[in-house]
């Protein structure tokens, strides 16, 4: 992601002492409001989510397998073979199962 740097006014820079979490700023001219934060806040809020999502991501798996909804190891390999176009049982790896 390639990003474009602004400078910061003398009025934003007053209200991120006052708020280093960040700041709500409206264009005047589209009455879009954007959030203004330090890089490292926002590294970190990013970081937070991902983890929140990788957890989320574990438990569904953790459900599933709880509930039954799971794929025998041996049909999901020759399922991941059949859409890689590889052979059944190469002569170099043996067969599951």
């Amino acid at each position: 992601m390639s990003s474009m740097k602004v400078s910061l006014s003398d009025e934003q820079r007053r209200a991120l002492d006052q708020q280093p979490e960040g700041i709500e700023v409206e264009d005047a001219q589209t009455q879009k409001v954007y959030f203004l934060t330090d890089a490292a806040w926002r590294h970190r809020a990013m970081a937070a989510l991902k983890r929140q999502e990788d957890l989320a991501a574990i438990q569904a798996g953790i459900d599933d397998m709880e509930a039954g909804r799971v794929t025998p190891l041996e049909e999901a390999d020759q399922q991941i073979r059949k859409e890689l176009g590889l052979s059944t049982c190469p002569k170099s790896i043996p067969c599951i199962g």
